[in-house]
């Protein structure tokens, strides 16, 4: 594989439809900027259940194509490395033994590092020849770059879930400045989600359980997801 033939098309916001770039030097701004690739595609029968998410980190909405897709866009808006998701970024083109081979990857991941290109497959589809091709070529062309390429399959259920509940509480203006502040200020460090909840006598439990919920969406406060979250899950307060 020779990386250097690799070639980008981005949709874009404004100006041109589409522009065509070299992939070792398209602009990460670009590239964030885009618009995705593919529109929604809706027919009877569909396998497939497409959606829009509304975004914490982007303050907006971002499109998926599968429940498994929304489950790494959940995960992404839950990383606080995370400073930009784009569904769908760029249609990347290489030409392999003088044939041209195309991939749209599923997410662009802007961190505080370096950018993270994801693409998302059930985990019993990985090993299907085709696949594993395309891959392969994608993997090495984002390297290239010294970026970062991941494969994203099914996790954990709990984790899942977990993250899925908690993204409920991620829309940060449905809670009290004042209720989160006082939270902020209590002694939660060791302590139950359920003798957190009953930490503020003067303000309505359910009131405060919710914030709670926002701050371990936040990561202010952590517990251990890899259980199911509950009363007797143990509070910690970020490093």
């Amino acid at each position: 594989m020779d990386s250097a033939t690799a070639t980008v098309s981005i949709r874009r916001q404004r100006g041109p439809l589409v522009e065509d770039q070299d992939w070792g030097t398209a602009p990460v701004d670009l590239l964030q900027s885009a618009r995705p690739w593919r529109t929604f595609r809706w027919y009877k029968g569909q396998k497939h259940y497409s959606g829009t998410y509304w975004s914490a980190t982007m303050r907006d909405h971002v499109i998926y194509e599968s429940r498994l897709e929304l489950s790494r866009l959940l995960f992404a808006d839950f990383d606080l490395s995370v400073r930009g998701i784009v569904a769908q970024p760029f249609l990347l083109k290489m030409v392999l033994e003088g044939k041209v081979h195309r991939h749209i990857p599923d997410y662009l991941l802007l961190t505080g590092q370096v950018p993270v290109v994801v693409d998302v497959k059930p985990l019993h589809r990985l090993s299907k020849p085709e696949v594993a091709f395309t891959f392969g070529w994608t993997r090495e062309a984002v390297e290239s770059r010294g970026w970062k390429y991941e494969v994203w399959s099914e996790v954990p259920a709990v984790e899942l879930e977990n993250v899925r509940f908690l993204a409920g509480y991620r829309r940060d203006w449905l809670f009290s400045p004042e209720v989160l502040d006082e939270l902020r200020g209590a002694e939660l460090d060791g302590v139950t989600l359920g003798q957190a909840s009953c930490c503020l006598p003067d303000r309505p439990e359910p009131q405060v359980r919710s914030a709670i919920h926002h701050l371990l969406w936040t990561q202010e406060l952590v517990t251990d997801l890899g259980r199911p979250l509950g009363p007797s899950c143990v509070l910690r307060r970020a490093a």
